[in-house]
């Protein structure tokens, strides 16, 4: 095989290397790990569909696997440490995401000074508002409970497949009548 020379050569010679899953889920992890890869990455929006979808599938898979309990004979005696360490990990993604939007909307929201959105933008924010309040109050209850189940109302909200009416998300607007999103 020749050096490839243009990009285009190089990505085939790349793809042809990776044609192995292994080698491929490897590659793309390490490339992932270069932050400039990354935010290219995540403007790809099949790529990132795909990668979020398989982050779902995994989050799933683990819950059943962790639904199934082990047969005592079949615990390692490290298994008590090693949940403890996923707990404990899982706390510190949850904790991380609440500061992450936290941080976010402290840096977007005094950019939209002496802004007004259209109607449909509004409507737009209104609806992914209703969906954050329901993941929120989701999170409150599984902190306080240990319960993570969720009816179908609230899965559909959350992918994003329930659409709320624009006099609901109006309504949640600040300064809204308390109780507001109890339709939720």
């Amino acid at each position: 095989m020749d050096t490839p020379v243009s990009v285009q050569e190089k990505v085939e010679a790349i793809h042809d290397l990776a044609a192995d899953e292994q080698v491929a889920a490897r590659v793309a992890t390490d490339f992932l790990r270069r932050p400039g890869v990354a935010f290219r990455a995540a403007g790809d929006r099949t790529a990132r569909h795909l990668f979020n979808k398989a982050q779902s599938d995994r989050w799933r898979q683990a819950e059943e696997a962790a639904a199934e309990p082990l047969a005592p004979q079949e615990e390692s005696p490290v298994a008590p440490a090693i949940r403890a360490i996923d707990r404990t990990l899982e706390f510190l993604d949850l904790v991380g995401a609440c500061h992450k939007f936290v941080a976010s909307t402290n840096r977007l929201v005094p950019l939209m000074r002496d802004r007004t959105l259209a109607s449909d933008a509004q409507e737009i924010i209104g609806q992914n508002l209703a969906r954050v309040r329901a993941a929120c109050d989701w999170v409150e209850h599984a902190v306080s409970t240990g319960e993570t189940d969720m009816d179908e109302e609230l899965a559909k909200l959350l992918r994003g497949e329930w659409r709320c009416p624009a006099h609901t998300a109006r309504a949640m607007r600040p300064g809204s009548t308390p109780g507001a999103s109890a339709a939720f």
